[in-house]
């Protein structure tokens, strides 16, 4: 499965709080590094954006997709509710056979 496919998946996913898609997308030894914590394995990454998320009510908006190496760049916003920004971010994804096996998260 192409990459940009795989990650516009993920976003979407989130912000259509679609679990079982999400689930899916992410190999069973994802590991997530957020400026906030990391998070390891599947099961605890679904749990975490369907039950543990700050804000569940916001939208991604994504700016640009980008292969740099092995790694898919994605740089976007988070929207809350109301479509204002909440911050600026940029993951960089790595997947193997269409499923992502980390996710590094930063913020602006």
């Amino acid at each position: 499965m192409d990459s940009e496919v795989v990650v516009r998946g993920y976003y979407d996913a989130i912000d259509a709080h679609d679990y079982e898609t999400f689930e899916g997308l992410l190999a069973p030894d994802v590991v997530h590094d957020r400026p906030d914590r990391t998070i390891e394995g599947r099961e605890t990454l679904v749990s975490f954006m369907r039950d543990d998320r700050p804000n569940k009510a916001t939208t991604h908006e994504i700016a640009s997709v980008s292969e740099n190496g092995a790694t898919t760049v994605v740089e976007g916003r988070l929207l809350d509710s109301d479509g204002e920004e909440l911050f600026a971010f940029e993951d960089e994804f790595s997947i193997v056979d269409g499923q992502i096996t980390s996710i590094w998260t930063r913020t602006r």
